[in-house]
């Protein structure tokens, strides 16, 4: 599900930047820790780490960094009200093993590429941190992260690739997956399931 968003390498190297992130932002500004993904980057993507360690490390981001029920509301949009509170519980777990599985296992490919701080600017509640990703053989990628204070401490609501968001490029093609059949999350669900069990 991962094959129609257009920047998907340079997705799996911010997630891989993300990585690198301390798993506790409180006293942090936005921009510095931006900025600490990028001086960690190299731990991180390294050839030294192993897969496994890849995985593990990806579970912990996605549950102490990323705002996780308030990006699968959005991913679900309007069927998110639709669902079953049981479903919806469901869901987030299995997005954020989904997500987890899915690029995990690519990072070794990207690892190395530096990337600099750019800028910051507000957003309404959202802090924006700009920042590019510095290429060998390429211009540079434009990435802006999106982050929210939460009880102290910073949690990330979406990254734009190249102009492209990673959560509205979810939600498309989830949604795509339910209107495929028919308006039920529960096909969702038993898809990611699915491939959950195949990529375990």
């Amino acid at each position: 599900m991962t094959r129609r968003f257009p920047a998907i390498g340079a997705l799996i190297l911010v997630l891989g930047l993300l990585a690198a992130a301390p798993g506790n932002a409180v006293a942090q500004d936005a921009r510095a820790f931006v900025a600490t993904l990028g001086n960690q980057a190299i731990q991180v993507l390294g050839p030294s780490v192993s897969p496994a360690q890849r995985v593990a490390r990806f579970r912990e981001l996605f549950r102490e960094d990323f705002d996780i029920a308030g990006i699968g509301q959005f991913v679900l949009g309007r069927y998110w009200r639709t669902a079953t509170p049981e479903q919806q519980q469901e869901f987030l777990r299995l997005f954020q093993e989904y997500i987890v599985q899915a690029y995990s296992s690519r990072l070794g490919e990207y690892g190395g590429e530096p990337f600099r701080v750019t800028g910051e600017r507000s957003n309404g509640e959202e802090t924006i941190v700009t920042s590019q990703i510095i290429r060998q053989n390429g211009s540079p990628i434009a990435v802006d992260w999106y982050l929210v204070h939460r009880g102290g401490t910073l949690k990330i609501t979406d990254v734009y690739v190249g102009g492209v968001s990673m959560k509205v490029s979810q939600r498309d093609e989830f949604a795509a997956v339910i209107q495929r059949n028919g308006g039920q999350v529960g096909a969702l669900i038993a898809q990611l399931r699915q491939k959950l069990a195949i990529a375990g």
